[in-house]
């Protein structure tokens, strides 16, 4: 999951050690043809139960040739969340407040609570396929967004500020979001109740 920073380098390189690596026009084509049919195919049924043969099917390829790129339905699911992601990583770096820098560490907690649970509603699916159990913590974004909390923690003081990260990204686990939605609680009700979060842990 990759996103530019200020010195031309990507979180994939930043979290992984890897560099990015650049397709051919060929290869970009069948990736996005692969792509769109998961996208389907995740939409339709539970992502948890999505096997290679099912998006195989959808996309007209040999899983031999699916499996060249991918190494199994998560793999997949996380590349049609990069550009979600990315687009949030990117409003937190460079966008406006209180999203992005200049507002208080708590207005800016709420934003990114706000963000996170409006790309969770749109996109369950993929995130049920893509960062559930151990597998959400090793992702590039998990990074991106443990950083991110990080240094909010840290500007507004909390002394002891690693011990609360994973605490406060807790709620945006897919399987806590989803359980919330089956019980009826609308995700205006999770934000809202993840901004009084913030207001009362990072107000001074």
């Amino acid at each position: 999951m990759a996103i530019r920073g200020g010195q031309g380098e990507s979180l994939l390189a930043v979290t992984t050690g890897q560099p990015e690596v650049r397709e051919r026009v060929d290869a970009a084509r069948n990736r996005a043809r692969v792509l769109a049919a998961a996208e389907q195919v995740f939409a339709a049924k539970d992502a948890r139960q999505v096997t290679m043969e099912d998006i195989a099917r959808a996309a007209g390829v040999g899983r031999a040739t699916l499996y060249r790129r991918y190494p199994d339905p998560a793999s997949i699911a996380a590349a049609l969340l990069d550009e979600h992601e990315r687009q949030l990583q990117e409003q937190l770096l460079r966008g406006e407040p209180p999203l992005g820098p200049g507002a208080t560490p708590s207005d800016r907690l709420a934003a990114f609570y706000g963000a996170m649970t409006a790309l969770l509603d749109r996109h369950l699916h993929l995130v049920l396929g893509a960062e559930v159990g151990d597998a959400r913590f090793g992702t590039g974004a998990y990074g991106f967004w443990r950083m991110h909390v990080r240094a909010l923690l840290v500007e507004a003081g909390v002394r002891e500020p690693d011990g609360l990260i994973e605490v406060l990204l807790a709620p945006l686990a897919p399987e806590v979001y989803q359980e919330q939605r089956r019980r009826g609680v609308t995700q205006e009700q999770v934000a809202d109740s993840l901004t009084w979060l913030s207001r009362r842990l990072l107000t001074p």
